[in-house]
């Protein structure tokens, strides 16, 4: 069949995500352009607006420009300690089992966005690094088998977490939020995670993602004359998708080898950590923040991979997931100090709340969010600039100021599926290539959106 005949016989959702894609590929810098340019705009309105000189918005920039070095580093830590645990043997194996249960493509398609969605609820790093491995095994499985699958939406399937990550524990804004001393404690208080999760509006969008997203996936899967030949630069990566072995540091029998690669050290650490997690929840119960949510990630992973060797590897490989996170926040904090300290901040919050109705204030945050999200993909870099601005107009309209975070919160993973920011793990671990599944992912991004309206419009936190 032609490449013309596929393509008319596509729906419409995949036609107008494989048109946004041809746009984005061509148009999209990398975020950390947006970064800078934001920081441009961001001190030129000040200057316009505020009537601050210069030199006061250039100290302004400055005097924010360090404070989220803590922030950065626990956003970090998220991103990298769930690619650890996911690169361990013991999940690997998992998956795997996983990946045995699809018959057809359709099932795959489903399957890869079910659990993909669950883990994202507790680790979006892990989501996308699991969902990956498993669109990939079960692509390698179908294959075997001489079933019809299409990788591409699988591949995007397994980008899904971080479109539905929001309304789980690890939320970035409501992770924040939860955490003493947060940026914004001043102005909020510390709201527990109960409360951020157990709303009737995040309730509903929960069941709405686990029941319809997958649906949905399984009716975007193409019938078998519609699949698309895997791209040849991937074939190469559907050959790991059996292995599960450790990868094995070279030994020459050291005494530092030795210690490097004894499974007592990764143990007793591991033990350390697990056993304070094992206290905090008995005391605390499910009173989540950043810091614990690292702890028992960091010290799961030395657990699982057995050797503080294999340990470092692994953590070294997954690093390179946050390099834009370690860049880019330091820009962010710039942007808040500008708007923060030249008053900018409260004019945006007076101007947004002077354009809303209690009815559509949700709405708005939360397309301004997804407009945001473009410009500064990371949900805790956008929270630092949009944050302050959520709350400020949520107290002018008398509002709920978690309704407005939870719809910052939203926005910010809703257009995630639009662009390529996050998907560097999957794209690695699938081979592909962003063209690939910005198609799909767009498209569900597209029939999601509906959710999130209605979430906001006319449910109660």
């Amino acid at each position: 069949m032609s490449q013309e005949t596929k393509q008319s016989n596509a729906s419409w959702l995949v036609r107008m995500g494989e048109s946004f894609t041809r746009v984005s590929e061509k148009y999209m810098p990398d975020p950390s352009i947006f970064a800078i340019l934001l920081t441009l705009i961001a001190f030129t309105i000040s200057i316009l607006v505020m009537k601050v000189s210069p030199l006061e918005s250039l100290d302004n920039w400055y005097k924010g420009f360090w404070t989220l070095l803590q922030f950065a580093m626990q956003m970090s830590l998220v991103v990298i300690v769930g690619g650890v645990v996911a690169d361990t043997p013991l999940v690997k194996t998992l998956i795997n089992k996983v990946a045995a249960i699809p018959k057809n493509g359709r099932q795959a398609a489903f399957t890869v966005t079910l659990v993909t969605i669950l883990i994202s609820f507790f680790q979006f790093g892990l989501s996308a690094v699991v969902g990956a491995l498993l669109a990939r095994n079960i692509t390698h499985s179908l294959q075997k088998q001489r079933q019809a699958v299409e990788y591409r939406l699988l591949s995007a399937c397994s980008y899904i977490g971080y479109m539905t990550w929001c309304v789980g524990l690890s939320s970035s804004v409501g992770l924040t939020l939860a955490t003493p001393g947060h940026f914004l404690e001043s102005e909020v208080g510390v709201i527990p995670m109960s409360q951020f999760m157990f709303n009737p509006m995040n309730i509903f969008l929960t069941i709405s993602f686990l029941v319809v997203v997958p649906t949905l996936a399984y009716f975007l899967h193409p019938k078998n004359e519609g699949v698309q030949p895997i791209p040849e630069y991937a074939l190469a990566n559907l050959k790991m998708a059996e292995d599960t072995t450790e990868k094995k540091v070279v030994k020459n029998e050291t005494v530092g080898d030795i210690l490097n690669n004894s499974p007592i050290i990764s143990y007793t650490i591991g033990l350390f950590g697990l056993i304070y997690c094992i206290r905090y929840f008995m005391a605390n119960g499910i009173n989540l923040d950043l810091n614990i949510i690292n702890t028992l990630f960091l010290f799961l992973g030395l657990l699982l991979h057995g050797t503080v060797s294999n340990f470092v590897a692994s953590f070294g490989r997954s690093t390179a997931s946050a390099a834009g996170i370690i860049f880019q926040f330091p820009l962010y904090a710039g942007i808040m100090g500008i708007i923060s300290y030249s008053g900018l901040g409260t004019v945006i919050a007076e101007w947004i709340a002077g354009l809303s109705t209690p009815f559509t204030f949700y709405f708005w945050t939360f397309i301004i969010a997804s407009v945001l999200n473009f410009f500064t993909p990371s949900g805790g870099g956008q929270w630092a600039v949009q944050g302050p601005i959520a709350i400020n107009s949520a107290k002018l309209m008398n509002g709920s100021v978690l309704k407005a975070s939870l719809a910052v919160a939203y926005g910010n993973s809703w257009t995630n599926m639009a662009q390529p920011f996050w998907a560097l793990a999957v794209l690695g671990i699938t081979g592909l290539k962003a063209k690939d599944i910005m198609g799909y992912s767009a498209a569900l991004m597209i029939v999601s959106g509906f959710l999130f309206v209605v979430a906001l419009l006319f449910f109660p936190v």
